[in-house]
């Protein structure tokens, strides 16, 4: 599709992740500069599902690019020429290239949860949002519940709306 959002839902073992992986190796391959990986952001659920998919798209451009093992990668070979229009040799060249470019600049590969990504957000606009630039993720529920009563308990006869209301419950 022309959208620049693709959105897969499928039951699990359905080919998600080669969906996913297929759509990002077009993307990245269709770019006409080796570094397009800067330019994409996929964003996965799970810190097991990044290490995954990272890993099937170096091992894919690694296979791609003729130094693995090409027979693994015969069906998408087919898919990328058939869908980027490149040449078998054009796709090797370039997949040898962008493999290389993201093993040396491994940071900007941007496969991450969603809890990354939103935090990098907030990051962003902690300042806009009136929160301190170095806040941290809490995710003990019981330790933020614990907090959030003994700040409340020692507003106690400090806050009169708040008082009172202590007093009626």
């Amino acid at each position: 599709s022309d959208s620049a959002f693709t959105i897969y839902n499928a039951a699990a073992g359905a080919g998600k992740t080669y969906t996913l992986v297929k759509a990002y190796l077009k993307a990245l391959l269709s770019y006409d500069y080796k570094e397009g990986y800067k330019n994409i952001l996929a964003i996965t659920f799970t810190n097991k599902a990044v290490a995954e998919m990272k890993e099937r798209i170096l091992q894919n451009l690694y296979n791609l690019s003729g130094l693995g093992d090409t027979e693994k990668t015969k069906d998408l070979v087919l898919d990328l020429t058939e869908e980027t229009g490149l040449t078998n040799e054009k796709l090797q060249q370039k997949a040898e290239k962008v493999l290389k470019s993201i093993l040396h600049n491994y940071a900007s590969f941007d496969v991450v949860t969603i809890d990354t990504f939103t935090h990098r957000v907030i990051r962003t606009f902690a300042y806009d949002l009136g929160i301190p630039m170095n806040f941290e993720i809490e995710m003990d529920t019981q330790l933020l519940i614990q907090e959030a009563v003994d700040a409340l308990i020692s507003k106690i006869g400090q806050d009169k709306a708040l008082t009172e209301t202590i007093i009626d419950f």
